[in-house]
């Protein structure tokens, strides 16, 4: 058998290997604490990221968020608080984990994004959140691969209400209640995909960037995940695309066939051949 024939066959027994069963994710991925009730995320795929709205970065400079849209890498967004005592750090540290174990680096495949919605928030704590986790991170990153934003009430509020993020402040524990995910954007800022809860397995995760990517940034490989696998929004996560999956395992049948079948046609005509040879 030939090499490009094995390969094939090698990924696509690999995909069917590594799936993990859709009612699995849907039981990690929808797992919400009980006093965020009524606090969740509203499904805006395509929606715009406002790139005319202006924040401060960790330096204390204004940026739009059009910087961040810009060139071709797809953009990783996560929205919180620097005060927050507990799901934001939880949301950032599964980010951060997904980040860590991706084969991709911020900065150089894609952009992530911290911005709080507190604006009590100043450059200074966004500088010293990014330090912690850019060390904690591991690997180096360039220019605006991660940086820590923060605004005013309007325009984090704008921010949050583009890509269905819903937030209030709770008198009672004085504390923000607020709905725990990241958002996925292309390069040219639109949403392609939403990821909940705290933890972002490297499937749903990977997929994501790859598939905001659209075709400008990913290899092959990539590629083939993406015809095997497609985005469920009732798991909200990436299952088996088993019609693609089928289909494409029809396709290497018939390739088989065909390649068995000319083989034996040679090795009968061969075999013919040499019959007459010793008849004469």
């Amino acid at each position: 058998m030939s090499r490009p024939l094995s390969a094939l066959l090698a990924v696509l027994a690999l995909v069917v290997a590594t799936v993990t069963p859709a009612r699995s994710a849907r039981a990690a991925d929808t797992t919400i604490p009980t006093e965020l009730a009524g606090i969740d995320i509203e499904e805006r795929p395509g929606a715009l990221l406002p790139q005319k709205l202006r924040l401060r970065d960790q330096s204390g400079q204004e940026v739009e968020l059009a910087k961040y849209a810009a060139g071709d890498k797809p953009l990783v967004l996560v929205l919180g608080y620097f005060e927050c005592p507990m799901l934001c750090s939880l949301v950032l540290n599964g980010v951060l984990q997904a980040m860590k174990e991706s084969a991709w680096t911020a900065g150089q495949e894609y952009r992530a994004l911290v911005v709080s919605f507190d604006p009590r928030d100043t450059p200074e704590a966004a500088r010293k959140k990014r330090a912690n986790y850019i060390e904690a991170y591991g690997k180096p990153v360039t220019g605006d691969g991660f940086d820590f934003l923060v605004g005013d009430e309007a325009s984090v509020r704008a921010l949050a209400d583009a890509v269905g993020f819903h937030y209030r402040w709770d008198e009672t524990t004085e504390q923000y209640a607020h709905a725990a995910g990241a958002f996925v954007f292309t390069p040219d800022g639109r949403l392609s995909r939403t990821l909940y809860g705290i933890s972002f397995p490297q499937k749903n995760f990977g997929l994501a960037l790859r598939e905001a990517g659209s075709g400008q940034v990913g290899s092959a490989w990539d590629r083939v995940l993406l015809f095997c696998f497609h985005y469920d929004p009732n798991a909200r996560g990436y299952v088996l695309a088993t019609r693609r999956l089928m289909m494409a395992s029809g396709v290497v049948t018939v390739v088989l066939i065909g390649l068995w079948l000319i083989r034996f046609w040679r090795t009968e005509r061969s075999r013919t051949r040499a019959r007459v040879n010793e008849a004469s």
